[in-house]
């Protein structure tokens, strides 16, 4: 272990003599300097642990010493030297920076208590010093760590602007496949593939315009995807109900999709004979949950059935198990619900 070094700054030869070969007895090295002048340009040189700073000296006196002292970067703890009956002086040093002081006395009790104080002031100065340097490397770590969950955003949107574009072109695929055959179950299908194609890419398109990649803001997105809907069918207006609701963005995909499907079956079956009628989306929230409910006033299905394939019921079943959900379906003369009670989490 490298020995301390020690600058004791005392215009008393004799004194700094006695102080330098009693610390240098306990493993210290000592260097001395005999007025505040000598001593300020000593540490200013800096190696030293710490330094001891007496009172009276010709020219600059301790405290005006102690100030340049301070002035140095990362200076030493500095304990200060002062006679018994100069409390005053000694208060007047620790409100200046002063570590410590010590009363200034010949024999063995002052070089006690000097010794004592400087080996305090050396551990203290560690902790602060292993204080800083903790703080500073969490103060790193937790700039390092927003750096690179900003990096994170910007790729996640940036992957989600490139995912929603491309589902944007298989979608006008679809519509241009769609237009290209003329059986009508094949169109219905095109369809309703664009539709589902429509309700991933509303999804991507939202997060990587939002600062947010985790999350949806729900009814914001169902708005935009029933907005698509209706336009793909000629600019039917579908009417949404919709209270504020955030949900992570996988269970948003999954109950885009649901909505998709539901309001598709609606469009298809609920107004035979090329009448129209109202077609509700709502969303509640509800304790511990949400209620997505797709409503419509048409003819219904017999025992609840909807009518096709029955494929779109399939995936709404399989999508609401995903999402922790409950389907219920009540049909009947006065128009057929859908709901799907959800987690949230």
């Amino acid at each position: 272990m490298t020995a301390r070094r020690i600058l004791y700054i005392d215009d008393e030869p004799g004194l700094c003599r006695l102080v330098q070969r009693d610390l240098e007895r306990h493993g210290y090295v000592v260097e001395t300097a005999p007025d505040g002048t000598t001593g300020l340009a000593m540490a200013a040189a800096g190696g030293f642990a710490a330094i001891c700073l007496d009172h009276y000296m010709p020219g600059q006196d301790g405290l005006e010493t102690l100030a340049g002292l301070r002035a140095l970067p990362c200076p030493p703890p500095v304990i200060y030297v002062t006679g018994s009956d100069e409390g005053r002086i000694a208060v007047a040093a620790l409100r200046a920076g002063a570590a410590d002081y010590v009363i200034k006395e010949v024999g063995e009790e002052f070089l006690l208590l000097l010794r004592s104080a400087i080996e305090v002031a050396i551990e203290r100065a560690a902790l602060v010093e292993a204080r800083s340097q903790a703080e500073a490397a969490v103060r790193d770590a937790r700039d390092r760590a927003e750096e690179l969950a900003s990096q994170r955003a910007v790729l996640l949107r940036e992957v989600n602007h490139r995912v929603a574009n491309s589902l944007q072109l298989i979608g006008s695929l679809a519509r241009l496949q769609e237009g290209a055959v003329s059986d009508p179950a094949a169109r219905n299908a095109l369809a309703a593939m664009r539709n589902r194609i429509a309700a991933v890419a509303q999804v991507h398109r939202r997060l990587y315009t939002s600062d947010d990649v985790h999350s949806v803001a729900l009814h914001e997105y169902l708005a935009g995807l029933l907005d698509e809907i209706g336009r793909s069918v000629g600019g039917r207006t579908i009417a949404l109900d919709a209270e504020p609701l955030e949900v992570p963005t996988d269970r948003a995909v999954s109950l885009g999709v649901i909505v998709s499907e539901l309001v598709t079956n609606a469009l298809k079956y609920a107004y035979p004979d090329a009448t129209e009628g109202p077609i509700r989306v709502r969303l509640r929230a509800e304790a511990g949950g949400g209620v997505l409910a797709v409503q419509d006033e048409g003819i219904g299905s017999a025992a609840g059935e909807p009518g096709g394939t029955g494929l779109g019921r399939r995936i709404v079943e399989a999508l609401s198990a995903s999402v922790g959900g409950e389907v219920e379906h009540q049909a009947g003369p006065g128009g057929t619900s859908v709901s799907i009670r959800f987690a949230l989490g």
